[in-house]
């Protein structure tokens, strides 16, 4: 057993050329013992600059222990995190999404580089999941995922409230329906500790999709950050690690199309964020699974959404969680055959192993509805096209009343422009407002507008007013608004073509966003594009020139394979 575990670390065996390897290894605890087990790495996105991550130092040291109980030698390190609700709105939202392929090249860096036999990764903010599954998709070793959890709700005035209520407060602020003191107070009763935005956002949302994949011990997407449960879910991800090393058991067994189609079954019945399509294609590519726009299309169409849960519905993560959690909510899926349950988990057993021995949702919860009387008879997440977005946009539609609208363009070229507008009432229902030059290249970044939509909301233009970007939105946006327009600005795609005035439609029902004008008035309008100039120097500068289109995950190493020369004889 022990020669069959030591894949990688090998490097580091009894061989007298190794002495130098193992005398830094013993400079940081390794006793003779530890050098004849397997080296588990412990990736932590610790950090203090957001609630998300305050508390995962805690979480890492229980993961290794979990680790060295089952027999191997656990070494904990950590990468970054951008604090997304915190860069909302500011320039260093455009840090968000590269900061997904930053903790992804870090982890596989540290991974490859230590010669690391296996790994647990903990994530906390939005992109610790994605990029910590594309590293684990990379670097081709056992591993496993843990959230940090979700956040307890603020309580105010004995309503939940959480972080987008802050956002919305500040609309409601500019239209003088709430003062100075009552903003105040929201903002100091959002955020009540540690753990990861309370609604479906995006990191509950990725959370409960990696489980659904398999790749997260049932529970540890719904178990609270502050909990004892998710102490414990740490620790047996540890040692489910040093099982799956002992089984030789990878990522690519778990990670399959059916598997995908998994994730993306509960995202839908959730009510998930549109940033789980964005993240789930890269992931995908990363694992080399084959997903496209057209698979979201196809299982929209037969997956209905059931959880009424924030931004659009009532309840926050935590309610799911004494609803049963998201193991519940698979569970009822699979009874009804929307779940692939001979799919491989990080258990070494399979998904309908798995919810076997988990009990159903709770009786009397109110959070889940029945398949048979959806929320929604389909999935919320609805891919768009048409002369706008020839490569596809998305909007999500759960709760909203009005699904289409047809009106006259307000075209900004900046966020920041865009907002002055909205706060200035110069945006009147019926406007569709368009912000361009947020996309991946163009951003750079693909910053998320939840500042501005969470104002339309709080203005009370959420129902009447149509929001078009190139950019991305949080997953606490709601409201009739439209994302991932591809391709973007910055490459020239027709939203960067159109004016003040022109006559856009969006219609969620039947998928279209098409602006009114003709292919010959577009040609003639491309005569004078000219895109702006990229960032110059620094991070987002090689992100800018690597990155993909958002409709195919937004990724930086998706390169033209160079056929190679046939040998000369």
């Amino acid at each position: 057993m022990e020669k069959d575990l030591r894949i990688r670390s090998k490097v580091i065996s009894d061989d007298v050329k190794r002495a130098p390897n193992r005398a830094m290894l013993r400079a940081v605890g390794f006793k003779d013992e530890d050098f004849k087990k397997p080296m588990i790495g412990i990736a932590s996105t610790w950090s203090e600059v957001t609630p998300c991550n305050m508390h995962i130092d805690e979480l890492a040291r229980s993961a290794k222990a979990g680790a060295k109980d089952a027999g191997g030698a656990p070494l904990i390190f950590n990468t970054i995190t951008v604090a997304d609700g915190i860069s909302m709105g500011t320039e260093g939202m455009r840090y968000s999404l590269p900061s997904r392929e930053v903790i992804a090249d870090s982890i596989e860096t540290v991974v490859g580089g230590e010669s690391l036999d296996a790994f647990v990764a903990i994530g906390g903010c939005d992109k610790n999941m994605p990029g910590c599954m594309i590293a684990i998709s990379r670097s081709e070793v056992p591993a496993v995922f843990v959230y940090g959890g979700t956040i307890a709700p603020g309580k105010l005035k004995e309503k939940d409230i959480d972080i987008v209520s802050v956002f919305e407060g500040v609309g409601k602020h500019n239209n003088h329906d709430i003062d100075d003191h009552e903003l105040k107070q929201i903002e100091c009763h959002a955020c009540p500790g540690a753990g990861s935005c309370g609604g479906m956002y995006t990191a509950n949302t990725m959370a409960s999709a990696i489980e659904a994949m398999g790749m997260s011990l049932p529970g540890s997407s719904s178990n609270p950050a502050i909990s004892a449960y998710k102490n414990a879910d740490c620790k047996a991800a540890g040692e489910a690690v040093y099982k799956l090393l002992e089984k030789g058991i990878y990522p690519k067994d778990i990670m399959t199309k059916e598997a995908f189609e998994n994730a993306i079954t509960v995202v839908m019945a959730l009510g998930g964020s549109t940033n789980a399509v964005l993240h789930l294609l890269a992931i995908a590519h990363a694992i080399k699974v084959d997903l496209t726009l057209d698979d979201f299309i196809r299982m929209q169409k037969k997956v209905p959404h059931i959880a009424d849960l924030k931004p659009s519905g009532q309840y926050v993560m935590q309610d799911l969680h004494e609803a049963g959690g998201v193991p519940a909510v698979m569970k009822l899926l699979l009874e009804k055959g929307y779940l692939h349950g001979d799919c491989l988990t990080v258990t070494g057993k399979t998904v309908a192993e798995n919810l076997a021995e988990c009990e159903g949702l709770k009786e009397g919860q109110k959070v889940i509805y029945p398949l048979e009387a959806p929320l929604r008879k389909d999935g919320p997440l609805v891919v768009l096209r048409g002369n706008l977005a020839p490569e596809g946009a998305l909007a999500k539609v759960s709760g909203l009343k009005v699904t289409k609208l047809t009106g006259p363009a307000k075209v900004y070229d900046t966020e920041e422009e865009a907002t002055n507008a909205v706060l200035n009432d110069e945006i009147k229902p019926g406007d569709v407002l368009v912000i361009r030059y947020e996309g991946p290249k163009g951003g750079p970044g693909m910053p998320e507008m939840l500042s501005i939509s969470a104002i339309l909301v709080g203005k009370g233009l959420g129902k009447n007013v149509a929001l078009l970007t190139d950019g991305r939105f949080s997953g606490g946006t709601h409201g009739l608004v439209v994302g991932h327009i591809a391709p973007e600005a910055q490459v020239g795609g027709p939203i960067a073509l159109i004016q003040t005035g022109d006559m856009i439609t969006v219609d969620s029902d039947n998928r279209v966003l098409n602006v009114a004008l003709s292919d010959e008035e577009l040609a003639e309008r491309r005569k004078s594009f000219k895109a702006p100039e990229l960032v110059k120097r620094g991070v987002l500068a090689k992100y800018a020139r690597t990155v993909s289109c958002s409709s195919k995950g937004a990724v930086t190493d998706l390169f033209e394979e160079v056929p190679e020369k046939t040998p000369v004889k």
